[in-house]
């Protein structure tokens, strides 16, 4: 990269990525000599910006958080995703968010390029946000949390658990996890050496203690999948194969990451799915609107028939004059 300003730009752009660089990486990410970055470097600090050096084998760079936030440089897919972020938390369940996504909203919106603002608008008017019926979380709570994730420092909070309990605990944080509604911490609790998985809503008072730690490998590649079999408590009992009389490709769209669908022919595929109880099977089976036939478990047809005898019963009192 043999433009200066562009290289500042893209400099400017790494440096607000993560928290820290190390010098020969960036370098190389720029394509020039570690003499050359120390020179752009000292150009942005002219400018105003606060960027740290470390010293040493290890050495590299950070842009420190300063008194006043220096301009974001966010290429075409990060501005979009960043003004549909903020158009779904002006919605959301996080407390205090609603009013200041708005305002930020309008500052982003402001500046899109008119082909971009489209782009914007497109996904707001294609896509209809679930409720959110779980308690509502506090930002500030949440942004710490995130910060510690990001830092991997040590984190310590009050938390109450779902027996009313309360207790101190001391975790190294890994991620935040949000799952029917509600906002998950995962992390590995160092006073029990063992992973947990928090409520955020039951957190409080968390505190970074300034202790970085190492990475360690996570209890599983999917974090949210792990936090979910946490939350659900065991692994779900009931194991469901369903043929359905439906392109697998329609019913993969309905399905999505609940079962696994295979196709038979052109117009009907299996469905193999585990489900926490039958009634949850009966209503997915039921969301795909084609014919289908139980092949197990038992139990699921049982569920189906008494749901489909109340539907009946229901449907025939209300057509009654």
């Amino acid at each position: 990269m043999t433009d200066p300003s562009a290289r500042m730009l893209r400099l400017l752009s790494l440096l607000q990525t993560q928290r820290h660089w190390p010098g020969d990486e960036l370098a190389d990410r720029l394509a020039v000599s570690r003499r050359t970055l120390r020179r752009d470097i000292d150009r942005l600090r002219e400018l105003g910006y606060p960027v740290e050096a470390t010293p040493g084998v290890a050495g590299g760079y950070r842009l420190r958080a300063g008194t006043a936030m220096p301009p974001l440089l966010l290429d075409d897919e990060e501005a979009v995703a960043v003004a549909v972020g903020l158009r779904t938390a002006a919605a959301g369940a996080v407390t205090g968010v609603g009013e200041t996504s708005v305002r930020a909203l309008a500052k982003v919106a402001g500046l899109l390029p008119p082909r971009l603002r489209h782009q914007v608008d497109a996904v707001a008017a294609y896509t209809v946000p679930a409720p959110l019926a779980g308690p509502r979380v506090d930002v500030a709570v949440l942004t710490t949390l995130a910060s510690a994730c990001q830092a991997q420092e040590e984190l310590c909070f009050a938390y109450t658990d779902r027996t009313g309990a309360d207790s101190a605990r001391r975790v190294e944080p890994y991620r935040l996890v949000a799952l029917g509604g509600r906002w998950y911490l995962l992390a590995a609790d160092l006073d029990r050496d063992d992973w947990r998985t928090f409520r955020v809503d039951r957190i409080s008072a968390p505190t970074t203690s300034g202790r970085r730690f190492p990475a360690r490998p996570l209890p599983d590649e999917d974090a949210a999948a792990y936090v979910r079999r946490g939350v659900d408590g065991t692994v779900p009992r009931h194991q469901v194969l369903a043929v359905i009389a439906a392109p697998a490709r329609q019913v993969g769209a309905v399905v999505g990451g609940w079962g696994q669908v295979e196709a038979i022919d052109a117009t009907s595929c299996r469905v193999r799915m585990e489900a926490a109880s039958p009634a949850w099977a009966a209503m997915l089976l039921g969301i795909v609107g084609a014919p289908f036939e139980v092949v197990e478990p038992p139990e699921l047809l049982t569920t189906i028939r008494a749901i489909g005898e109340l539907f009946t019963t229901s449907a025939a009192a209300q057509s009654m004059p």
